[in-house]
């Protein structure tokens, strides 16, 4: 890939940057601002250099809230405003407007764009709003790892319309993940969440370069039934999947829970015995690669995922995290500092890690 030191000449260029800019957003506020600040490298490289810089990205409404068509970015660019200077917010996305507000932006400063995902042209991948993205500059900077395994416009429409080239963050996650393909002996990856239909190719590659890889959160629940045992009301995929994953629990490597939290006969998180298992095997490792947390998180069942971050951050191994409900963990513990790479995907992550790239970095090659 190309990345933004490739870039020849910035004064004044118009430079359109796919950031990761999806942030909670509660009561007007960004409530955490993590994303932000990795975004901030590539925005500061462009803007110190003079170029206008102009960001673009969409925004999830709240957890548990239906998508209104109406989320804005505001919000974002004021929090954004805060950890770096001159940054203002327009609230259309294309249009004359939008290019007229570029027109008169100062080299240097930086303009946000309303939400992508208010015109339908964008999760559709349709040309003809890629062509009115690609209208707003000359240059496009793709740093929105998080959103590259989507096959939108802006990620991969724009590039076949301008010189395209990664951002700094973008660089940072291929070369990290990269190196967790090629682990040091002894590995150990964990994978957690639940939907084995979003999983089971991950689990696939990395079941053959890792030592051990241990299934966990409502994921394992189906590894569980398809080895016998009783797992009551527990969430568990369709009977589509039981062929394969019966075939990955005949690997050795394959790594089960030993014992389980159970409520009103749901499995909600990992037992103690699970808990030193897992806390052997990272004091052995010397890479650990994990994604998803190993409970019902977001219902509070904290324990197992919060005592193997612990963990992990004490083994001294090269360790890689992603997801959502992970980095919380890693976050609230105040262990972030200790984990060698926080990738900023949870899907594109694991969608990286199973093929090696992702149609957003296919789309700058």
């Amino acid at each position: 890939m190309r990345t933004v030191r490739d870039i020849r000449i910035f004064q004044n260029i118009p430079i359109l940057v796919r950031a990761a800019l999806n942030v909670p957003v509660l009561k007007g506020k960004v409530v955490n601002d993590y994303r932000l600040r990795r975004a901030l490298p590539t925005i500061r490289y462009l803007a110190e250099r003079g170029a206008r810089v102009i960001l673009i990205s969409h925004i999830d409404p709240p957890e548990n809230v239906p998508p209104q068509g109406t989320e804005t970015l505001k919000p974002v660019a004021e929090a954004l405003g805060l950890l770096t200077r001159d940054v203002s917010f327009f609230g259309e996305t294309v249009g004359a407007r939008a290019r007229a507000a570029i027109r008169t932006l100062a080299p240097g400063h930086i303009l946000v764009l309303e939400n992508l995902r208010r015109d339908k042209g964008e999760q559709r991948n349709d040309p003809a709003f890629a062509r009115e993205l690609a209208e707003l500059a000359d240059v496009f900077v793709e740093d929105s790892f998080d959103t590259c395994h989507r096959v939108h416009a802006s990620i991969v429409g724009v590039p076949k319309l301008l010189p395209s080239y990664a951002g700094l963050l973008l660089e940072d996650e291929a070369r990290e993940l990269s190196r967790a393909l090629a682990p040091k002996s002894p590995s150990f990856a964990i994978i957690g969440g639940a939907k084995f239909s979003t999983k089971e190719a991950v689990l696939t590659t990395l079941l053959k370069t890792y030592d051990h890889v241990f299934v966990g959160g409502a994921l394992a629940n189906d590894f569980l039934k398809e080895s016998g045992k009783d797992v009551g009301k527990s969430l568990v995929s369709g009977m589509a999947d039981a062929a394969d994953i019966k075939k990955l629990l005949a690997n050795p490597k394959l790594v089960l829970p030993v014992d389980s939290v159970v409520v009103n006969e749901m499995i909600l998180d990992h037992g103690p015995g699970t808990i030193a298992l897992l806390a052997e095997l990272a004091k052995k490792a010397k890479t650990i690669l994990w994604n998803g947390p190993l409970g019902k998180y977001e219902d509070g069942y904290v324990s197992a995922t919060d005592a193997f971050a612990r963990a992990v951050a004490d083994s001294g191994a090269y360790s890689v995290v992603g997801g959502g409900d992970t980095i919380a963990s890693i976050q609230n513990l105040g262990l972030l500092p200790r984990f060698s790479f926080v990738s900023t995907g949870g899907g594109a992550m694991l969608d990286f890690l199973a093929h090696g790239t992702l149609p957003g970095i296919e789309a700058l090659q």
